[in-house]
C-alpha cells in the first residue's frame, strides 16, 4: 500500500462503529450497487483497528470512477489532453552498452506470427516484454511456432502477454470464449493442439512468463500484465467500455513499476488513421490517477508505434508491425534502474 500522506487526501478517523457505518454508507453501497466490489477484499470492518480502517476508507475513497465520456473517446480527449502535457521521446541509442545497475528491457508487439524468421532484428537485453498478438489467427501451432522463437532469445526472462489476435487463450468457459475457442480450434487445430497432450494454450509457452491480469517480481521491479481492450470485432479480450473494462483494471496493484496491456490508454499511441482514438479513458485515469507506473507497454494499434510520456510515466506502444501489417519498426528499449538491495541474478517472483 502506498503512504496515504503522498497519495491520498487526509481522512478523518471514526472511532465510533455506528458513526464507521454511518460513514461507510454513502462510500461503499454505491461500489455495491455498481457491482465493483468483484475483486476487492471485504474485510470485517469492526475489527479492524483505527489506522488499517482509515486506510481501507481511503482505498476505496480513492478508487476510479467510470469516466462519463467513457464510450466516446474522442470526446474524451477532447476534454483531457490540455490537463498534462503529452511529449514525444527519442529510442535510447544503439548501441547503448547494459549497464551492470540497470535492467535493460526489450519490448515487442503484435508480431503477428511474423517476427519468426524476419529480418527484424532483436537487440539483446536483461528483459524481453511483449504486449501481446504474438498470432496472426490464435492457432496453436502459431503459439508453438513463437514459443520456440522465445526459446532461441539471449534474454534471460521473456514476460508475454495475449492480445485479440491470441484467440485460443481467451478460455474462462463463458459463451464469448468458447464461441472463440470453436473459431481458432477447427478441426485440423484440434487434433493439433491435442498432439501436444495439453489442456489449455498457455501451456505451449514454455519459453516464457506468461501474465494474464496477473504479476511477476523480477530483481525487485513489480511488472503486471493484462490482455483486456475496448471491443474490436469481437476478438479475444475485449470487453466494452466502462464498467467491464473497470473491473480489470482495478486489479492493477498500486506497487505496479512496468505495466503491460495489449490495449493503449486514450491519447497515447492509440491514434488510428482517421483521427478516431481506441484508447481507454478509464485505463488513463487508472494509470495517471491511481497507479502511476514508471512504465506503460502496449501495442494493439500498430500506427501509434512510439515513445511518448506525460511528464511521469513512460507510454510505450511497441507494435512491431506496421499498418499494413508489415514487421518493419523495431524492438524499443529501455533501462530501468536496479531497486536498492536487489541484483540482476535473482529468481522472478509470480
Amino acid at each position: 500500500m502506498k503512504d496515504l500522506t503522498l497519495t491520498r487526501p487526509t481522512y478523518v478517523i471514526i472511532t465510533s462503529y455506528a458513526s464507521r457505518f454511518k460513514y461507510l454508507q454513502h462510500i461503499i453501497m454505491e461500489q455495491i450497487l455498481k457491482k465493483r466490489f468483484s475483486n476487492k477484499k471485504n474485510p470485517d470492518i469492526k475489527q479492524l483497528p483505527d489506522r488499517e480502517f482509515g486506510e481501507y476508507v481511503a482505498d476505496y475513497c480513492s478508487s476510479i470512477e467510470v469516466d462519463k465520456l467513457a464510450d466516446s473517446p474522442k470526446l474524451a480527449w477532447k476534454t483531457v489532453r490540455d490537463k498534462f502535457r503529452v511529449s514525444g521521446i527519442k529510442p535510447l541509442p544503439e548501441p547503448t552498452p547494459i549497464s551492470p545497475d540497470k535492467i535493460r528491457f526489450v519490448c515487442l508487439s503484435d508480431t503477428h506470427s511474423q517476427i519468426e524468421g524476419s529480418m527484424v532484428t532483436i537487440p539483446d537485453g536483461d528483459v524481453l516484454l511483449h504486449a501481446g498478438d504474438f498470432c496472426s489467427a490464435g492457432a496453436p501451432r502459431e503459439v508453438s511456432k513463437f514459443n520456440t522463437f522465445l526459446g532461441k532469445l539471449p534474454h534471460k526472462y521473456k514476460v508475454v502477454i495475449a492480445g485479440n489476435h491470441d484467440r485460443c487463450f481467451e478460455a474462462d468457459g463463458s459463451r464469448r470464449s468458447l464461441k472463440l475457442q470453436k473459431q481458432c480450434l477447427h478441426p485440423s487445430s484440434k487434433e493439433e493442439f491435442s498432439s501436444y497432450g495439453l489442456t489449455v494454450a498457455q501451456q505451449l509457452l514454455s519459453n516464457c512468463i506468461y501474465l494474464q491480469d496477473s504479476m511477476v517480481k523480477i530483481s525487485g521491479i513489480n511488472i503486471y500484465g493484462s490482455p483486456w481492450q475496448p471491443h474490436h470485432y469481437g476478438w479475444a479480450f475485449n470487453l466494452e467500455r466502462g464498467c467491464s473494462l473497470l473491473n480489470k483494471w482495478d486489479q492493477i496493484p498500486d506497487e505496479t513499476d512496468i505495466l503491460m496491456t495489449h490495449g493503449p490508454p486514450l491519447g497515447f499511441g492509440d491514434l488510428l488513421t482517421g483521427g478516431y482514438r481506441a484508447g481507454c479513458v478509464d485505463l488513463l485515469n487508472t494509470i495517471q490517477k491511481r497507479v502511476r507506473p514508471k512504465y506503460h507497454v502496449c501495442g494493439h494499434i500498430h500506427e501509434g508505434y512510439g515513445i511518448k510520456t506525460d511528464g511521469y510515466t513512460v507510454y510505450i506502444n511497441a507494435s512491431t508491425c506496421t499498418r499494413f501489417n508489415k514487421p518493419l519498426n523495431p524492438p524499443i528499449v529501455f533501462d530501468f534502474p536496479l531497486p536498492d538491495g536487489h541484483t540482476k541474478d535473482e529468481n522472478p517472483l509470480i
